[in-house]
């Protein structure tokens, strides 16, 4: 069924762009919100018997093969929320900027619906390169001059991890002959002189596509420049699909026991992991402070994977469940990819109803907004702490997980740089939170009203998805389990 995923979209685009460009404005919402809706149906239905008597029907048409297996599946979900919550945000502009933006965001969410189903590098890098050009557009809509650098910026950087994918690809086929996961998996040999040059190059490529460092220096303009609705887009789903997501699964199914490349995904993740908490630390600027703490936080991401294709294959016991120390890592990975969209969207719905209501998001311009904004206010706490990687939210456990498998796999350096720099988050956040929403108000904004009642409820949704994952992990595990994830 995993041609549902390409087709909906798609369909609704086309559907879209049929009425007046007025009408088609009016639509754009209810069309971003149903196919939300439906694709967050498909995927935690996906491996339900129903769909049985139509999987035949729904593979014909599809000329490569699109996997749906119950981590896709997960990500495809997470993927639609995002939509979701960018559909309430809103997107901005006259008639025409929201029928063209809107149409952008189904193009970007059917590519990063084909990014994660296939299982061969050069459709892969086919569906890629949809997300990137749809985002490099999608930056560019507020035109205004920081948002046009920052799109350029995104656009060179983003050719640059092109053009090394292409040469990658071409490399490991003269070596391989196939460019299909399990068949490069099965014949790479990682001492060939070509073969390695090809693998440098695929960690390149999508440690630029991820933003992780040192290739971060397209991620946080493009975050704090876009639109609010674009930013949630940008950070709660897009560069973990289509970075952090390509890391993962190749980490995990083609590069797997092969040292150079989980080493580099490990160093470099752990760079990002303290490169990211200490500029977010020195940002005077709320959305600018959000885009170098996801770096940071997609530095564990990035970490996970890449202990995931270097850790031995041994088993062990995590409460009862036996696993691996790789699946261990990968679990983590994934959670904390889940963990990122909830908290990060939630984080930047909250951005985008400080800029609506104060007009204003610079640290030094605000202050006491908790006595105005009681909701956005403390639903930002609970975002904070669970990025911060704090009990009971969310981001613990995923954290947890990540750590106790470095643990296991004695990495102790990258173990206790993970620890650590938790401790640093929470100092920024809570930095960030004094000088935004506690405090003495600001004169100016005594007369200053909560966001608006879309704005405020989906706060309140993510909210609460955050705190009842977070309560509820342990049967998330054992339904893990279930589907022999772990």
């Amino acid at each position: 069924m995993g041609i549902l995923f390409l087709l909906v979209p798609l369909i609704c685009l086309f559907i879209l762009n049929l009425p007046r460009r007025g009408a088609a404005a009016k639509l754009a919402p209810w069309v971003l919100g149903v196919v939300a809706v439906l694709q967050m149906v498909f995927a935690a239905t996906s491996h339900l018997a129903c769909w049985e008597p139509f999987i035949g029907f729904f593979t014909l048409p599809v000329p490569v093969a699109l996997v749906v297996d119950p981590i896709t599946a997960v990500l495809l979900f997470t993927i639609a929320l995002v939509v979701a919550v960018v559909t309430v945000v809103g997107i901005q502009g006259d008639a025409r900027d929201k029928v063209i933006t809107s149409s952008l965001v189904l193009t970007v969410m059917a590519g990063m619906n084909g990014v994660v189903m296939v299982r061969d590098l050069f459709t892969l890098y086919i569906f890629l390169e949809i997300t990137a050009l749809s985002c490099f557009v999608l930056i560019a809509t507020r035109k205004e001059l920081r948002s046009l650098s920052a799109a350029f910026r995104y656009f060179i950087l983003s050719g640059l991890a092109s053009l090394a994918m292409v040469l990658a690809s071409a490399l490991v086929f003269m070596q391989v002959g196939s460019l299909d996961f399990a068949l490069v998996a099965a014949a790479i040999n990682g001492q060939d002189p070509a073969t390695m040059t090809g693998l440098i190059l695929f960690v390149v490529a999508f440690c630029i596509k991820a933003g992780a460092v040192p290739f971060h220096g397209w991620l946080p303009e493009a975050y704090s420049s876009s639109s609010s609705a674009i930013s949630v887009l940008l950070a709660g789903a897009t560069t973990k699909v289509a970075g952090v997501y390509a890391i993962i699964r190749l980490s995990s199914e083609v590069f797997a026991g092969i040292p150079g490349p989980a080493q580099a995904f490990m160093a470099l993740g752990a760079l990002s992991i303290i490169v990211g908490a200490f500029a977010a630390m020195g940002q005077k600027e709320m959305k600018r402070m959000l885009a170098f703490s996801s770096i940071s936080q997609l530095g564990y991401i990035v970490l996970a994977a890449g202990l995931a294709g270097a850790a031995a294959d041994v088993t062990v016991s995590l409460g009862g469940l036996q696993t691996s120390i790789a699946m261990l890592a990968i679990i983590g990975a994934v959670v904390h990819f889940v963990n990122h969209a909830l908290f990060k969207s939630l984080l930047f719905v909250n951005a985008a109803a400080v800029e609506e209501q104060c007009g204003t998001t610079q640290l030094d311009q605000l202050g006491g907004l908790t006595d105005r904004m009681p909701v956005t206010g403390w639903t930002s706490v609970i975002g904070f702490l669970s990025t911060a990687g704090l009990p009971p939210f969310s981001g613990f456990w995923s954290k947890l997980l990540i750590v106790i498998a470095l643990v296991l796999a004695n990495q102790w350096v990258y173990a206790v740089i993970a620890i650590l720099m938790s401790l640093v988050t929470l100092g920024y956040f809570l930095i960030l939170q004094r000088k935004v929403f506690f405090g003495e108000l600001r004169k100016g904004f005594e007369e200053l009203k909560e966001a608006r009642g879309a704005l405020v409820g989906t706060s309140l949704i993510l909210a609460g998805l955050t705190t009842a994952l977070g309560l509820l992990f342990p049967f998330v595990l054992l339904l893990l389990q279930g589907f022999g994830l772990v």
